[in-house]
């Protein structure tokens, strides 16, 4: 299993989505978004981007995941296809600055 990110914020997942949506480079494209309301206030929701990294050569994919089904909004961020070979799986960094992009976006709503 690969690497992935989290972190839990003080917004509402409709708004942690809102958020990551306006503040994701140009560089960065959206290939999926849902937000599913689940009842009772509680949601969960799905972002996937795709960016180019001129490093590894190759695009990589981000899944993003935010829910609030244990009472706060948790931010799972999941990189994917940064690696250029079939054995030997390096990204040089592109998923961890992926997930990055993300994490400063939200740096004012992390909860401690």
């Amino acid at each position: 299993m690969g690497e992935s990110y989290q972190l839990n914020v003080r917004l509402q997942p409709n708004e942690t989505l809102r958020r990551i949506k306006e503040g994701m480079t140009q560089q960065s494209e959206l290939l999926y978004e849902e937000l599913n309301d689940i009842g009772d206030g509680r949601m969960i929701g799905t972002l996937i981007y795709e960016r180019y990294y001129f490093r590894s050569r190759n695009q990589a994919a981000l899944v993003i995941i935010v829910d609030n089904l244990q009472g706060v909004s948790n931010v799972r961020m999941i990189p994917a296809g940064a690696s250029q070979g079939l054995i030997l799986k390096m990204d040089w960094g592109a998923g961890q600055s992926f997930a990055s992009i993300v994490e400063q976006i939200l740096a004012d709503e992390v909860l401690k």
